[in-house]
């Protein structure tokens, strides 16, 4: 299955999900000054809890409303959701809010970066090439305002990708990777889009680095050259549980081919879910990610479970499902890399 709202987290996590050292520097008080907004704005916290994220972005909204437009908390988490949900208007009011109310060069950037984000989701969602040119500029303000930013120039980087001038997007790619340690995964997809830059205007999925059960490290962009099927899943969930011995199965028919399962559980009680991986001969790579809030649950977008993500041998999102993978792409998609990697030793 795929929806609107998360293919546009998964293009939002490719560019936010690191983002910011500087909003780290920025935040005091987030929330808003007003009495009433601020009731408001602890009951779009409490739905975010529930993973109502829906009911959250409107309460969040009359926050910020009440507080005057002033609610920086309200406008960060307006784009956020707006981009997720696809509300555009409201991702849009919130960031030039957000511009109108920065002060300072730390804050004048954030706020065209987040313009630029609005703008570059937007574009991909209705096919606009002319919101491509505005984020362009808003992070082309951005860098002028804080010029050693790295995420803001990664975006850039995409934008310019999406505009189709690759050779300006590899230079944005090359200053990035510059400004980052060798291991980090926005890193290594950064090289990965200078060396094909056409892979910057596809739907990747997310750069994460995880260390699994057993101690393996897997990510995302080392795994080049395999396709990948990630599997969401927690113990208490009885679905999961029925698709556990399909799981299995796909597992076992492909060991020693270029595909790696990875099934990632939404558990908090760490005893628990290492007790049923054990119990169910779970032998494939297992990472506890612990809960709906957990960082690659977030990175994809999970909101219900099972859900699967078979991904190509590039790293681009080929299918996703709420429930089972589909096994027939996963072994065309198998064949693909088998052809690929034997044409590559033909080559050497």
């Amino acid at each position: 299955m795929k929806n609107a709202a998360s293919s546009l987290t998964l293009l939002l996590a490719t560019i936010l999900w690191l983002s910011a050292s500087l909003v780290a520097q920025e935040k005091t008080d987030e929330g808003p000054t007003n009495e009433k907004a601020q009731k408001t704005y602890q009951h779009a916290v409490e739905h975010l809890q529930r993973h109502d994220r829906i009911a959250a972005l409107e309460e969040f909204k009359k926050a910020d409303k009440q507080d005057g437009g002033h609610c920086l908390g309200c406008q960060e988490r307006m784009i956020r959701y707006g981009i997720e949900q696809g509300e555009w208007k409201t991702a849009e009011t919130a960031a030039e809010e957000m511009v109108a109310e920065a002060q300072g060069p730390k804050a004048t950037a954030l706020a065209h970066y987040q313009m630029g984000l609005v703008l570059v989701n937007e574009g991909v969602d209705r096919h606009k090439e002319d919101m491509f040119h505005g984020a362009h500029e808003e992070m082309t303000k951005a860098l002028a305002a804080a010029p050693n930013f790295p995420d803001a120039i990664f975006a850039d980087g995409r934008a310019l990708a999406y505009l189709k001038q690759d050779d300006a997007a590899k230079v944005r790619f090359e200053e990035y990777v510059k400004m980052r340690p060798a291991d980090t995964p926005q890193r290594q997809r950064a090289l990965r889009f200078i060396s094909e830059p056409e892979l910057a205007r596809a739907r990747m999925a997310p750069p994460f680095a995880v260390t699994t059960l057993d101690g393996q490290r897997i990510s995302m962009d080392e795994l080049t050259g395999k396709v990948v099927l990630i599997d969401f899943w927690a113990t208490w969930c009885g679905p999961c549980r029925a698709a556990l011995p399909h799981v299995r199965d796909i597992a076992k028919k492909f060991a020693g081919q270029p595909l790696v399962v990875l099934s990632i559980s939404l558990d908090r009680d760490e005893r628990k879910w290492k007790e049923f991986v054990a119990k169910n001969e779970m032998t494939w790579p297992q990472y506890l990610d612990g809960g709906f809030g957990g960082p690659v649950a977030n990175m994809f977008g999970v909101r219900a479970i099972p859900h699967t993500f078979t991904i190509d041998a590039d790293g681009v999102l080929q299918e996703e499902h709420i429930g089972d993978a589909s096994e027939g792409k996963l072994k065309k998609l198998v064949k693909r890399a088998q052809e690929v990697q034997a044409a590559e030793k033909e080559a050497q």
